[in-house]
């Protein structure tokens, strides 16, 4: 059996959702927290939905084991292609009572108020626009919006590999929005499907219409799950409040806490399991 009070997890395929994490010490600073980066497998995005699906799965189970009582997929990748699956099939199996929860349904929540032509782009990774799980969602909340998906390879390798800032991240987002822009010119809002591109903001910026208004998860996502805690207080009273927070993932320790300098500005203790 799981321990039945815990910290609240953030589960990524790398490092990206520490964007995420962040907000989320900043809206609920008193609630602790785990970060799970599946970092000896990432990258998720080039993988098939059966491989992300199962891998996804098994930090679940480990996140659980851990003592979460609630799991934030802040991996749009794992979103797309595992969230539903895990939710409907492994859930009640598993545990009942805990809850997985993902990136998507928060975010295209927010664009129905700040589309106003009603044309969105996303930019995501090779998986989450395959996955078509924006437009889906989309298309469910708002019939009138019409999406359009941009896959931005790059991006990840060039924020991973402390490239964001450099001249040579310009040519690659240059190229993704002048692509996402000709195939529908109407866009006026834009969402970061992934999230590691914050951290390209600035680059990203430089090149995007001022016209277009560019959407980040990490707020979105944080005020989303404050408001889910209101909703449901049986799940809040499960939640422990110590502001704690711990590091995990299935790759070299010291390489995690060199390479999470990008996302973080404090210095962390970082633990290696495997899955």
């Amino acid at each position: 059996m799981f321990a039945q009070n815990g910290p609240i997890a953030v589960f990524d395929s790398g490092y990206g959702g520490l964007t995420v994490l962040n907000h989320m010490h900043k809206t609920l600073p008193e609630y602790d927290f785990i970060y799970l980066g599946d970092n000896a497998r990432t990258p998720y995005g080039t993988r098939s939905f059966d491989v992300v699906y199962q891998y996804t799965l098994q930090a679940v189970k480990k996140l659980f084991e851990l003592g979460s009582p609630l799991v934030i997929l802040a991996c749009n990748t794992a979103s797309a292609k595992a969230l539903r699956n895990i939710q409907q099939i492994d859930l009640p199996q598993l545990d009942a009572s805990r809850r997985v929860l993902g990136v998507i349904r928060p975010s295209v929540e927010a664009i129905g108020a700040l589309t106003q032509s009603r044309h969105v782009g996303i930019f995501g990774t090779v998986g989450t626009i395959q996955s078509e799980s924006y437009p889906i969602e989309i298309q469910h909340l708002f019939p009138d919006i019409s999406v359009t998906g941009e896959a931005c390879p790059m991006w990840v390798p060039l924020v991973e590999n402390d490239e964001a800032d450099k001249p040579g991240a310009d040519y690659f987002v240059r190229q993704h929005i002048q692509a996402l822009l000709k195939a529908d010119p109407n866009i006026d809002t834009a969402i970061l499907g992934c999230t590691h591109y914050p951290i390209l903001k600035n680059k990203i910026e430089e090149w995007l219409p001022q016209r277009v208004t560019l959407v980040e998860q990490g707020e979105i996502v944080a005020n989303s799950l404050k408001d889910y805690l209101k909703r449901h207080p049986e799940m809040d009273a499960r939640c422990t409040r110590n502001a704690l927070c711990r590091y995990y993932t299935t790759e070299s320790a010291e390489k995690f806490k060199r390479s999470a300098g990008v996302f973080l500005n404090d210095e962390i203790e970082v633990e290696k399991i495997t899955l």
